[in-house]
């Protein structure tokens, strides 16, 4: 299968492709002319540059595609006016899902579209969880997921929804990966007390799990949420202190070990992925990164 990715050149974009592209398949990439692409050139068989919310752009890559994953998302206009922000992330995503019909679409969603969550749920968040968003950005991802659903329901169309919690893995822009601003504090201070924390899942889980989705057709239709476990900041800090050789380091451990509510796994765990890492994967993470951190200093 030839799928397109959004967003290809970005930290989620670019392992969805090499993980779509150790699976077999072929990857074209949808990037900005301002965006590097030599760290995913290896996984991608053809570029398409352009704005996701040019149609010029969208015709030239959906073109001899299969399958289309919208993972792309204009941060910038976040900050900026609300018209701007809806018109290049809400009406553009709609735009791609209708455009790329009839092919199988893969929208890259978010958990903050149920950021809000029910007593009657009972601390359980499956996929039938009504969408429940706190902010722009969560509205957002929860009207785009409407849609899908819309092309789904009333139209056959085969759709699949992704929720990612907080993604870690490792960032070609070192400075972004999740914990670095941990391991410099710790160096420099020798102390952490930033409170709260939340769910997370590794990089390369939401690549498996879309994978899977495409080649699988219990993924029609579905909604999986991706969360491997909930950590703290201080759990974040007293595994990069522990790797860091730091018995004495001073971590605030106030805030509740343990989250309200968790995510179900087992839809996920059907495809295969089994969801897991837990703060081991996290351990893992923070070695490698704090390997790299010296290695660059």
């Amino acid at each position: 299968m030839r799928v397109l990715v959004t967003g290809v050149s970005g930290f989620i974009g670019s392992h969805i492709a090499r993980g779509l592209a150790r699976e077999g398949h072929g990857v074209i990439g949808l990037v900005r002319a301002s965006s590097p692409r030599d760290h995913v050139a290896d996984a991608v068989e053809r570029f398409v540059v352009g704005d996701h919310a040019e149609p010029a752009a969208r015709d030239e890559a959906i073109a001899d595609a299969d399958a289309v994953v919208h993972n792309s998302l204009d941060r910038g206009s976040a900050t900026g006016d609300l018209d701007a922000y809806l018109q290049r992330n809400l009406v553009a995503s709609i735009q791609w899902l209708e455009a790329s019909a009839p092919r199988p679409f893969v929208f890259v969603s978010s958990v903050a579209a149920v950021a809000d969550i029910l007593p009657s749920a009972g601390g359980r968040i499956t996929p039938k969880h009504p969408t429940r968003p706190k902010s722009h950005y969560g509205a957002y991802k929860a009207a785009v997921e409407q849609f899908c659903l819309a092309a789904h329901l009333g139209h056959g169309r085969r759709v699949t929804i992704v929720r990612p919690s907080a993604v870690y893995g490792m960032d070609r822009t070192l400075e972004r990966t999740h914990g670095h601003a941990i391991v410099n504090r710790l160096r420099e201070t020798g102390r952490f007390d930033a409170p709260g924390g939340g769910k997370f899942v590794h990089v390369e889980d939401v690549a498996a799990v879309i994978a899977a989705s495409l080649e699988q057709e219990r993924a029609d239709g579905a909604i999986y949420n991706l969360a491997d476990c909930y950590a703290r900041w201080a759990d974040w800090a007293q595994i990069a202190a522990e790797e860091l050789g730091l018995d004495d380091a001073r971590i605030d451990r106030s805030s509740p070990p343990r989250p309200q509510n968790q995510f179900d796994k087992s839809a996920v765990q059907a495809l295969g992925v089994t969801m897991d890492r837990g703060h081991e994967g996290i351990r893992t993470h923070l070695r490698e990164l704090i390997g790299q951190m010296g290695a660059a200093s």
